[in-house]
């Protein structure tokens, strides 16, 4: 409200206190980092009338300061190295970019060609935002629990297999977000149910392939073994595709986008393991422990 709230005359003043440009000669102000310093700076741009004063004054004023007002008090106080005549000033100096960020924003006001009126205001307290967790979770522990039952239905034993594998898998991801001090936020939590679903479709084309060796006839542990050969490489290509889809949206997209390729790639890393490496251990541990009868396996 304070910020909002100091919508009014912005000044440009000389080193004599005369003013020289007021905020309707201001069009934007923006912030950016220098990519030689890497510090943050402020870019103003003039109108075309205000960058024709702007142009004269710092032709003066080289080596002297032109002072920024905003309601008479001093906002920055940059100093003219150079005559600026492309209406297009940059405001250097030892800040953070918090400061940089206030004092764009604060040019900016002032630049408004109009003045703003305190009429409401009201507060929107965290009921909502806790009402949408509790039913992203439970929309979770449904679909999870939908996933177990559905994948012992089809899949007999291996489906008990995956469903010990699935929560191996939940454990793997969530102590991973736990070690990198993660905060899981809805994006964060919509990113690993699709990772749990690609999980559960790596065993599904797993579990299939074992089905169709062993209405081909073979063995057991030979079908396990074969269904996982046959398998790789199809779980491989689609795996690796989404690992590169979470890439380009982690370094291009914005932080609450970027949570969501951090869990979708954990997890499709947790998947991979859980599902070629654990689940295999398990299928071949009862293979060896004499368990032969190929509709245990959904065959």
């Amino acid at each position: 409200i304070r910020l909002i709230g100091k919508t009014a005359v912005l000044r440009f003043k000389t080193a004599d206190g005369k003013t020289v440009l007021t905020g309707e000669d201001l069009k934007t102000a923006q912030t950016s980092i220098d990519p030689y310093s890497n510090q943050p700076e402020i870019n103003l741009t003039f109108t075309s009338e205000g960058a024709r004063k702007f142009a004269e004054i710092t032709t003066k004023n080289v080596g002297k300061p032109i002072a920024i007002y905003l309601d008479e008090q001093l906002l920055t106080n940059p100093v003219v190295k150079e005559p600026i005549t492309n209406g297009q000033a940059r405001i250097t100096g030892n800040r953070t970019v918090e400061e940089a960020e206030n004092i764009a924003k604060l040019l900016r006001a002032g630049a408004l060609p109009l003045d703003l009126e305190f009429v409401e205001k009201r507060v929107v307290g965290p009921t909502l935002g806790a009402d949408s967790l509790n039913k992203s979770i439970l929309a979770g522990e449904i679909g999870l629990v939908a996933i177990l039952v559905f994948m012992i239905l089809f899949y007999r034993l291996p489906g008990l297999v995956a469903d010990f594998a699935l929560v191996v898998y939940a454990f793997l991801v969530l102590g991973l977000l736990a070690a990198l001090n993660a905060t899981l936020t809805l994006p964060g939590i919509a990113g690993f149910l699709l990772s749990l679903g690609m999980a559960v479709d790596t065993n599904i084309i797993i579990y299939e392939r074992i089905k169709e060796e062993l209405r081909a006839g073979k063995t057991v542990r030979t079908a396990i073994e074969a269904g996982f050969n046959r398998a790789f490489t199809t779980v491989l290509d689609a795996n690796v595709t989404t690992l590169i889809a979470a890439a380009v949206l982690y370094f291009l997209g914005t932080a609450s986008i970027r949570g969501f390729a951090v869990t979708l790639a954990l997890g499709i890393v947790a998947s991979m393991f859980t599902a070629i490496s654990f689940t295999r251990w398990m299928l071949r541990l009862i293979a060896d422990a004499g368990v032969k009868n190929s509709k245990l396996f959904g065959a």
